[in-house]
C-alpha cells in the first residue's frame, strides 16, 4: 500500500516507509496502546509459564477471556503450529493465568468469570508471507493475523490480514490430531452465521438490511461476531446487534446521558443486565424506523 502526503496545492509526496528495526520495537507500540488498538486490558508483558515466553499476555473485558500477543519479524515461522501450542498451554494451565491476572492488576478475578472459549492469538508483523496467510484463512480458528507497518514523519499503520468469505472449517483437519482437535473443541470461533442460522429467514433478510446501514455510515467499519451478539466496531465497538426469533436488539455503545434521541426511541439499559455494549437499546421487527436509527448509531462513531 502507497501512502502519499498532499500539499495545499494538491501535490502529493510519497511516505516512505521506515521498518521497525527490532521486534521489541512493534512489542512497545502496542503494549502501550492496547486499549486504543484493540480494546484489551494489558496483563503482562514476557510472560514465562512452563518453559515457554509469551511476549504479551492481554485480557479482553468484553469477551471475558484471555488474549496472547506475539510480535515477529521472521517469515519463517508456523503461525498455526505456534498459535496452537500457546492455546493448548493456555488451556491446560487456567489457574496460572488467573493467578497472574490478579496479583499483577490487583483483582479477584475468578475461574467461573472467564470464557475460556473465546481465548485466541494474535500475531502482529510487518508483513506475512502468503503461506502464513493461507494457513490461517479458516473461519473457526482462533488465530489473527496483524500488519504493522512504520513510516517517514512518525506514521504507522496497523492492519487485521482478514479471511476470506469461503473460508472453511479447520476441525477436519485437526480430527487426526489430538492435541489440536482437544483446542478446537473447547474453544470457539464465533460468526455471523452461528447467530442467524437456528432463526428463520426473516430475521436474516432484516439483520442484512441493519447490516448494510451500519456499514454505509462510515469506512472501515468492522463486523466481529461475539459469543451473545454481533458487534459492529471502528476502532471500538459502536452498535450491537443480537438476533431473535422475531427481529433484532440493537445496542448503541454510548453511556446514559450521552445519546440524543428525541423520539425517544432507544430504551434505557444502564441498570438493566444486557448482551451488547452500551446504555442504549431497541428492538425492532421491521426497517421503519431504519434511517433514524442510523442517525443514532452515527454518534457513537
Amino acid at each position: 500500500m502507497n501512502i502519499y502526503s498532499l500539499d495545499k496545492n494538491n501535490a502529493i509526496k510519497h511516505i516512505k516507509e521506515t521498518p521497525f528495526r527490532l521486534e521489541r520495537d512493534i512489542q512497545n507500540v502496542f503494549e502501550q496502546n492496547l486499549k486504543e488498538l484493540l480494546s484489551l486490558v494489558l496483563v503482562k508483558s514476557e510472560f514465562t509459564i512452563k518453559n515457554k515466553r509469551i511476549d504479551t499476555l492481554a485480557y479482553d473485558p468484553q469477551s471475558k477471556a484471555f488474549i496472547i500477543i506475539e510480535y515477529k519479524r521472521s517469515k519463517n515461522i508456523s503461525v498455526v503450529d505456534q498459535g496452537f501450542t500457546y492455546l493448548s498451554l493456555m488451556l491446560e494451565n487456567k489457574a496460572d493465568f488467573i493467578v497472574e491476572y490478579n496479583e499483577t492488576l490487583k483483582s479477584t478475578l475468578k475461574r467461573t468469570d472467564l470464557d475460556w472459549s473465546q481465548t485466541r492469538v494474535i500475531f502482529v508483523s510487518s508483513s506475512f508471507t502468503e503461506n502464513q496467510k493461507t494457513a490461517t484463512n479458516f473461519k473457526d480458528i482462533a488465530i489473527e493475523l496483524w500488519e504493522v507497518k512504520k513510516y517517514e514523519n512518525n506514521l504507522i499503520s496497523i492492519n487485521p490480514v482478514k479471511k476470506s468469505k469461503s473460508a472453511e472449517s479447520i476441525k477436519p483437519i485437526t480430527s487426526s490430531n489430538s492435541q489440536l482437535e482437544s483446542v478446537t473443541k473447547e474453544i470457539k470461533v464465533y460468526t455471523e452465521d452461528f447467530h442467524l442460522d437456528p432463526y428463520p429467514d426473516s430475521t436474516r433478510e432484516l439483520y442484512e438490511q441493519f447490516k448494510d446501514s451500519i456499514l454505509s455510515l462510515a469506512d472501515d467499519i468492522e463486523i466481529d461476531p461475539k459469543k451473545h451478539y454481533i458487534a459492529f466496531k471502528k476502532g471500538k465497538n459502536i452498535a450491537d446487534i443480537v438476533t431473535l426469533k422475531k427481529g433484532l436488539k440493537i445496542f448503541i455503545n454510548l453511556s446514559k446521558g450521552l445519546l440524543d434521541d428525541p423520539k425517544g426511541l432507544m430504551r434505557d439499559v444502564s441498570k438493566t443486565g444486557h448482551w451488547g455494549n452500551g446504555d442504549y437499546e431497541v428492538s425492532v421487527k421491521d426497517t421503519k424506523n431504519i434511517e433514524y436509527i442510523m442517525s443514532l448509531i452515527k454518534q457513537a462513531i
